[in-house]
């Protein structure tokens, strides 16, 4: 067994806050150690249907849970400005007892499509994310102007946090080079489902591809001088051809082939999460955990 990893589980804001209240109690009671909500204006797992504002309810849910982590599986760069991600997250982080993780990436096309009518490429998604780490960070750090390319902020004459506040956990979803090497600057964690590339692989290919991305990120780190063993490590699983909430045996096996790879936390999809790829059975999940802890 694992006991030592954190266990993590995606509650998606597809229903009503009193519907999702008991999904975050549920979870807290069976030990999970960190639920997360999205980041999206649009989603095609959600299509049709509502879809609220993760923060939100993050923020109503630390008003009901005691223990659990809170955090977002990911917050959207191409959704927010630098100077608005640090008092949102800091609000949030405030009412929940510091116990916000900000999971940050670049974010999908289509939210900036929803939200502006924009189409951005690649690179294009890439320079705002390192845009809005950059500044996020520097606003945290006191800054009171900042000029990146594509983000900037002046004037700034309120802190970032309330008085003995600190900085919300910072994790950033990285696949690529350059995102990696980013994470490795300004990251306290780092998280990955495998990259658009994995989400189609047989499980054995799936896992080879997770080892690579893993030897990745202990290079980056290692070429920027730091600690490979300082950046947690986050597993999301069940977005691709590995389901461990199919079954206890799969859930435990994933945790263990996480905790091979040096991941500190392991992920799932809740009951709750839209689509039949992410529907699973609570009990799966409680008896896992219980399992886990063992």
């Amino acid at each position: 067994m694992t006991p030592g990893i954190r266990l993590g589980v995606v509650i998606p804001q597809t229903r009503r806050w009193s519907e999702l209240a008991q999904d975050f109690a549920w979870a807290e009671d069976i030990g999970y150690d960190v639920a997360f909500t999205y980041d999206h204006l649009t989603h095609p797992t959600a299509a049709g249907g509502w879809l609220g504002d993760g923060f939100s309810v993050l923020a109503a849910a630390a008003a009901t849970t005691s223990r659990i982590g809170l955090g977002t599986l990911v917050a959207s760069a191409t959704l927010h400005s630098p100077v608005a991600l640090a008092r949102l997250a800091a609000t949030t982080d405030d009412i929940a007892g510091g116990r916000l993780v900000l999971g940050l990436g670049a974010g999908s096309p289509r939210c900036a499509d929803a939200d502006r009518g924009e189409s951005p490429t690649p690179g294009e998604m890439y320079q705002r994310l390192a845009d809005v780490v950059a500044g996020y960070v520097a606003v945290f750090d006191g800054a009171t102007e900042w000029q990146g390319a594509t983000r900037s902020f002046a004037g700034l004459e309120t802190t970032a946090t309330p008085p003995d506040g600190k900085r919300p956990q910072l994790m950033l979803a990285a696949h690529g080079p350059r995102s990696i090497d980013l994470t490795v600057r300004y990251a306290d964690a780092w998280n990955t489902y495998g990259g658009p590339a994995a989400v189609a692989l047989e499980p054995e290919d799936y896992w080879t591809e997770v080892a690579a991305q893993v030897a990745r990120v202990d290079a980056a780190c290692v070429a920027a001088g730091r600690d490979p063993g300082s950046l947690r490590r986050s597993l999301l699983l069940g977005y691709g051809t590995v389901r461990p909430t199919e079954s206890v045996a799969a859930y435990t096996e994933a945790a263990e082939r996480a905790v091979g790879l040096g991941f500190g936390e392991l992920v799932v999809y809740g009951p709750g999460a839209p689509g039949e790829a992410f529907t699973s059975d609570p009990v799966v999940h409680a008896e896992a955990v219980s399992r886990i802890r063992a």
